[in-house]
């Protein structure tokens, strides 16, 4: 099963947009972005609906609740 920093890394890549890119449009620092695809932390709900909207896909999609 995907996991939350896998589809976000798939996402950005499908977008054509670098970890700095994506930080500077979410107001993180670049290590965040990092630190999310690994797994090793995760965005707060404010960050979650930040990348929904950014990437144009629902917050169940990002949470894996949805292909």
């Amino acid at each position: 099963m995907e996991g939350f920093g896998e589809r976000l890394r798939a996402l950005r890549q499908e977008s054509g947009i670098g970890q700095i890119q994506l930080a500077q449009e979410l107001n993180v620092g670049k290590s965040i972005i990092s630190l999310w695809e690994q797994d090793k932390c995760e965005p707060t709900l404010s960050k979650l609906v930040a990348m929904a909207n950014y990437f144009s896909v629902s917050l169940d999609f990002l949470a894996g609740l949805e292909d």
